[in-house]
């Protein structure tokens, strides 16, 4: 089930870090984070501010999520809103279609083609191609800051928001917090497994729901995995999961730790091979992207290290043509199996 955002003082910390570096981005573009003032009470303090529409760079902020939708489109989750990568320019849908002013989280693309993103203080937008409409805790979400998307088999939309788990089926919310047994309100992942149970994770502890009933989610000896932020589902139906607690793996009888330090994102590629985005161990400062292939003689995962650096690694897709793109402070990275392109050259604006 589904992570719940409960603030604690490592997350704290981890926001303070953020921030710190949201201003060194400030300082290296020449962009300034729009302020809350009487006149302006509609805008995100930590919204990063521009004036391009269409670039041939990508997003200068944080990126939290990649998707590639059926068309073959790149959509990127940033500070600086809603952009959109065609194969040739990046374009801010943000600035294009005057959306308000608030930083984006997650992105989902439902089975019908619309395209779905989160935000941290103005609910959620659907897209159909053509407009956007958003939905508030005015229209009955839970909370206008939201983390995660989950489309279940019956083509509801699960939200996970920093006020609990809000599911919509096309009219209306139905809304499930801490009063309906949900471990913790704020929620980072929703995915269910193959037997049609819904994992959650959030700040607190992670739970399942099955059969109209929240219960934590714990191992064979009884321990519970708090701030859980990423849960997948892989294409054997094995259960992957990072937070607070390490890396680790499900396979329907036991519980499989691949490694202990905090694990951001949790992804898998078409190979079969699990990505993930994770603090380094042995350094306060640095983050690692690693990858974890499955060595059959040995039916073992090993992990290479693919990338370390003092940045904070979020968000990691593989496009249709097998290249990896990731997510971090400042825009995203393109890596096609030996270098990376971070397209930070010449910039063009519309």
């Amino acid at each position: 089930m589904k992570n719940c955002f409960s603030i604690k003082l490592v997350a704290l910390l981890m926001l303070t870090a953020i921030a710190c570096k949201e201003q060194k981005v400030e300082k290296k573009t020449k962009t300034k984070p729009v302020k809350v003032t009487e006149e302006v009470l509609d805008h995100d303090p930590y919204f990063i501010e521009t004036t391009t529409t269409t670039s041939k760079t990508g997003p200068i902020s944080i990126t939290r999520n990649i998707l590639q939708d059926r068309k073959g489109n790149l959509w990127f989750a940033t500070w600086e809103g809603i952009i959109k990568y065609d194969g040739k320019l990046f374009t801010n849908f943000t600035n294009i279609d005057s959306l308000r002013r608030f930083h984006v989280f997650s992105i989902l693309e439902d089975k019908t083609g619309n395209l779905w993103f989160g935000t941290i203080g103005a609910g959620i937008y659907r897209y159909n191609g053509t407009s956007f409409v958003n939905f508030t805790e005015k229209d009955g979400l839970a909370h206008n800051s939201t983390a995660c998307f989950f489309e279940d088999k019956d083509g509801k939309i699960w939200i996970g928001t920093q006020g609990g788990i809000s599911i919509y089926n096309g009219k209306s919310f139905t809304n499930f917090t801490t009063n309906e047994g949900l471990t913790n309100n704020d929620v980072n992942a929703i995915v269910a497994d193959n037997s049609g149970k819904i994992w959650v994770g959030t700040r607190g502890e992670a739970c399942i729901y099955q059969a109209n009933f929240f219960s934590n989610l714990v191992t064979n000896e009884g321990k519970t995995f708090t701030n859980v932020r990423s849960i997948i589902k892989d294409t054997k139906g094995n259960m992957w999961f990072g937070g607070n607690d390490g890396l680790w793996e499900y396979n329907g009888n036991s519980f499989i730790n691949h490694a202990k330090n905090f694990t951001g994102y949790v992804y898998e590629d078409k190979k079969g091979s699990i990505w993930t985005s994770a603090a380094d161990p042995n350094s306060g400062k640095q983050w690692m992207l690693s990858r974890y292939d499955n060595n059959k003689q040995l039916n073992i995962r090993t992990a290479t290290t693919i990338l370390k650096k003092e940045d904070m690694f979020f968000g990691i897709l593989e496009d249709n043509d097998g290249a990896v793109w990731l997510g971090g402070l400042n825009g995203v990275c393109r890596y096609d199996g030996n270098l990376f392109n971070c397209f930070k050259d010449e910039k063009t604006e519309n």
